[in-house]
């Protein structure tokens, strides 16, 4: 972290917030602050074991919520149910699967999960790029291992939303059955 004087927020480059509460040369300041800078970086370091506890109790969850898209679509016009699609909002805006909101993944957080969703028992059908095997615009097919659908459904998990089912097979978005719809 470059220091910053004045004891400022800054981004770090890394996406977290860094509050500097040094005396701007990377020192802790002696006026009882540095017990405060200390408990951030405990706190961050604390999240990784949580972050595992989380990712392990989904995976076995999560296996027994991938769906067909026979099953993904008859369940999508029952009452209660809603589609989220969590990619961009440029890639929603290119095509996306009928009757499917958009909330992209990086704006998940309490307030706008609610407002999206509404009540936290609705039945969530997800789905992401690696459920196409057309790997053309806007489905561009990214490592399995980085799919969409993991990190959204471990976070909607983590959000308290635990309806969540998972288009669990490739299909083509040219397929009439997909209801895909091009913006």
């Amino acid at each position: 972290m470059t220091p910053n004087p004045g004891g400022r927020i800054s981004s770090g480059g890394r996406g977290d917030a860094v509050l500097d509460i040094g005396g701007g040369d990377g020192s802790v300041c002696d006026d009882g602050l540095g017990s405060a800078k200390a408990a951030i970086v405990k706190r961050r370091a604390n999240r990784l074991p949580r972050v595992r506890g989380l990712t392990a109790e989904v995976e076995t969850y999560r296996a027994g919520r991938l769906v067909g898209l026979a099953e993904f679509q008859g369940m999508a016009g029952e009452p209660n149910t809603l589609i989220l699609d969590a990619r961009s909002a440029d890639a929603y805006a290119e095509g996306h699967i009928r009757g499917a909101v958009n909330l992209p993944f990086t704006d998940f957080t309490d307030l706008s999960l609610a407002a999206a969703l509404g009540d936290p028992n609705v039945r969530i059908l997800i789905y992401c790029n690696n459920n196409f095997s057309n790997n053309a615009r806007p489905v561009l097919l990214k490592r399995i291992e980085l799919a969409l659908n993991i990190q959204s459904f471990i976070n909607l998990y983590g959000y308290g939303y635990r309806n969540v089912y998972e288009l669990g097979e490739v299909v083509d978005f040219n397929d009439p059955a997909v209801g895909w719809v091009r913006g």
